[in-house]
């Protein structure tokens, strides 16, 4: 084969910018033909690859390079308080609309999102995977079907229930009812979603102990969940598996008040706790005061002295710890 055969047969290469993102992608994908190879990030995409008949598309966002940098890894994190009506829900990939949790991302390392599709039935989405070290996915209303690669048939996340995404296990979100609602918590905050043209869910193999990466897939069900004192005074807690699934890597319960508290201190010893409350009320109280209810989250930073009090006897919230709080000491 000569040089210029070589040459002809690479892909051609070109990159745009555009002021709409998710435009661009639907107009690369329908007439043009194109797919989408990868995206970045999900939450607010800056950057997608797509590519087709010998063509290879890279659309950057054009208010990409006016976006606010984040800061560095080794910034102090503090206290993050986030209303729910506060912040407005983004327009996000696959036509999932995303709030952010964790807006300072803890110099980058975290991320939590509130996502939601407000219609629905069939979600635009394909088989993908992300390249993170930490993803879980916790179902706040309504229901949503996922299928992951060597778990089986799609599963129904409904209220209460929660995934654990090992890194890169293959997976797509296929159909959900109106009013889908739940809460992402990753690491690395900014991270990327690639897509996989070939693999076809559900796999023929089902192989639910599968190492991914050193963690295994868990689908966690909030119904017949057994609740257990927690060391915490005055609540009670039941476990989704994630900690032993990660290896203590992290952990993620839901906790509730069996009665109504004056107060509960939150100071820890990981990198993060953080709360997104499913019901009821409670003040935190740190730098400042809030008052917290159903659809409001924090992000506690270590050894800080933080306290929820009058803490209603409904009080139920999902707490996620990076580490695992059996690790916390």
């Amino acid at each position: 084969m000569t040089n210029n055969e070589n040459q002809d047969s690479k892909p051609l290469e070109v990159a745009l910018a555009c002021d709409d993102i998710g435009a661009a992608i639907d107009y690369y994908t329908g007439g043009p033909g194109l797919r989408v190879d990868s995206i970045f990030p999900a939450d607010s995409p800056r950057v997608a690859v797509l590519s087709g008949g010998g063509l290879v598309v890279r659309l950057e966002s054009a208010a990409a390079e006016a976006s606010v940098a984040m800061p560095a890894q080794d910034t102090e994190p503090s206290l993050v308080v986030t209303k729910l009506d506060q912040g407005d829900f983004g327009s996000g990939r696959a036509g999932m609309q995303y709030r952010d949790l964790i807006p300072n991302r803890y110099g980058g390392r975290f991320i939590a999102s509130h996502i939601r599709i407000p219609e629905g039935g069939p979600v635009a989405d394909y088989v993908h995977h992300h390249d993170i070290f930490f993803q879980m996915i916790f179902c706040v209303s309504g229901w949503v079907r996922v299928v992951y690669e060597d778990q089986g048939e799609p599963r129904l996340l409904e209220p209460g229930d929660c995934f654990l995404q090992p890194p890169h296990i293959r997976h797509r979100v296929l159909e959900c009812s109106d009013a889908m609602e739940v809460v992402e918590i990753a690491c690395p905050a900014e991270h990327e979603t690639s897509v996989d043209h070939d693999m076809v869910l559900p796999t023929a193999r089902v192989r639910p102990q599968r190492d991914f990466g050193g963690q295994r897939f868990v689908f966690d069900k909030a119904s017949g969940a057994s609740w257990l004192p927690h060391d915490v005074d005055g609540f009670e807690y039941r476990d989704t598996g994630i900690a032993a699934a990660t290896d203590d890597l992290a952990s993620a319960i839901v906790m509730r008040a069996t009665k109504s508290l004056d107060v509960a201190g939150l100071r820890h010893n990981a990198e993060l706790r953080f709360l997104f409350v499913l019901d009821g009320q409670a003040r935190l109280e740190g730098d400042g005061q809030w008052s917290l209810g159903a659809g409001d989250s924090c992000a506690i930073p270590p050894r800080q002295e933080v306290f929820l009090r009058d803490i209603s006897g409904d009080f139920e919230c999902l707490e996620v710890m990076l580490p695992s709080r059996s690790t916390d000491r």
